[in-house]
């Protein structure tokens, strides 16, 4: 009886150190942003977090309509002791001046878990902030962001022939998806510590644009005809954290192309300091029905799967 007792206690107690030992993953989905199918952050992000669950070792917390926050004496406030023992922080959300990140003392919260060595994430709209509000702790957490003017917001659909050595590619094949995938991202002064992930070669006809915002063409973007350009990068910071930017993910869509979705999914696990498979994260198909569940409601009527981008796999081709 007394060894029966003492092997559940020290099962109890194994079970409880296991637990323990989580790594806690923070994914922060921003409030209803365009038309239905596009910037569906809360929808992409339950469909990712949905196929995280069976990793090993991993926690996720998903925070869906912005920061997270609380009711106090009937007002709405910040509740941050959400990132109490986080591990990684993603955000997918919609950018710029106005930021979910860079308002009230944000980014001073984000700072203080940085210095912890905690991973930081920004997909799509979420890495774009502005110079003097976010510019500087973008490039130092993440290792770049989208300045407005500098870099650039084409529709178009890259060709990612080859993809690197990196947790973050294990189990990914050559893929093109169409998307609004920003690229010349203001980098950290010679790239230092940036490794690129996802990269591809704009044909002409995309850089003289139109870009979806402002239309442009800039002389700049148009100057670097025939070069590469990073559209995935990640980071490993000296204070033991790690970073990545991910600009694609405004199509709803597209999260249906198997090798885009098993990508970002081995970059949280990543982001999290955990091993990633040498095949890369399981990952069920998106069928039609489930893509278009957790939608946000909009103010116009949520079009059908069909018309909206497809998301497309194709062998190491070249776009024309």
């Amino acid at each position: 009886m007394k060894l029966r007792l003492f092997l559940t206690a020290a099962l109890t107690c194994a079970a409880t150190l296991l637990h323990a030992a989580d790594r806690k993953l923070i994914m922060i989905a921003g409030p209803v942003s365009h038309p239905p199918l596009m910037h569906e952050f809360k929808a992409g992000s339950m469909l990712l977090q949905k196929r995280l669950e069976s990793v090993p070792g991993l926690k996720t917390v998903l925070i869906t309509n912005g920061w997270p926050t609380k009711l106090v004496d009937g007002k709405r406030v910040d509740d941050n002791s959400v990132f109490e023992g986080a591990d990684a922080v993603f955000i997918y959300s919609d950018g710029g001046a106005n930021h979910l990140a860079v308002q009230k003392d944000r980014l001073t919260v984000l700072g203080a878990l940085a210095k912890k060595g905690v991973g930081i994430g920004m997909a799509h709209y979420a890495v774009e902030v502005l110079a003097d509000k976010g510019g500087s702790e973008w490039k130092e957490w993440i290792g770049g962001y989208y300045e407005t003017k500098f870099s650039c917001n084409p529709i178009w659909e890259p060709d990612f022939v080859s993809l690197p050595e990196h947790p973050m590619t294990r189990g990914v094949k050559p893929f093109r998806t169409k998307d609004e995938w920003y690229f010349n991202m203001h980098f950290r002064d010679g790239k230092a510590g940036v490794k690129d992930i996802l990269v591809a070669k704009p044909s002409d006809a995309v850089r003289d644009g139109p870009y979806v915002s402002p239309k442009g063409p800039y002389a700049h973007i148009q100057a670097a005809k025939g070069r590469p350009e990073t559209m995935m990068w990640a980071v490993e910071r000296p204070d033991g954290g790690r970073g990545f930017g991910f600009t694609g993910g405004h199509f709803h869509l597209n999260w249906q192309n198997d090798d885009q979705r098993r990508l970002m999914l081995n970059a949280l696990v990543w982001l999290a300091k955990l091993e990633v498979p040498a095949g890369g994260i399981n990952s069920a198909p998106v069928s039609d029905v489930e893509a278009m569940q957790n939608l946000d409601e909009k103010k116009v009527n949520k079009p059908k799967p069909a018309p909206a981008p497809a998301a497309t796999q194709s062998p190491a081709t070249k776009t024309p």
